[in-house]
């Protein structure tokens, strides 16, 4: 399966939402300490301000990986 630059970046955004609010929910069963909620409102104001900015740490490390912007038509 072939993922672009934008698929990883949703798919890690996403993952990274999910786990911290698994870990900083206290009715989770996965409850660490509710300081992981810092890190939920961090991945949410990166999304919003890299949509202002088109600026994304992710994209340029991936990038530099050589992920692709995006898939070959067809």
């Amino acid at each position: 399966m072939n993922l672009t630059v934008n698929q990883f970046v949703r798919i890690f955004a996403g993952a990274f939402v999910l786990i911290s609010l698994a870990l900083g929910v206290e009715g989770s069963p996965l409850f660490v300490n509710a300081n992981f909620l810092w890190f939920t409102a961090f991945v949410g104001a990166n999304l919003f301000q890299s949509g202002f900015t088109r600026f994304c740490p992710l994209e340029i490390f991936l990038r530099k990986l050589g992920v692709k912007d995006s898939l070959p038509c067809g």
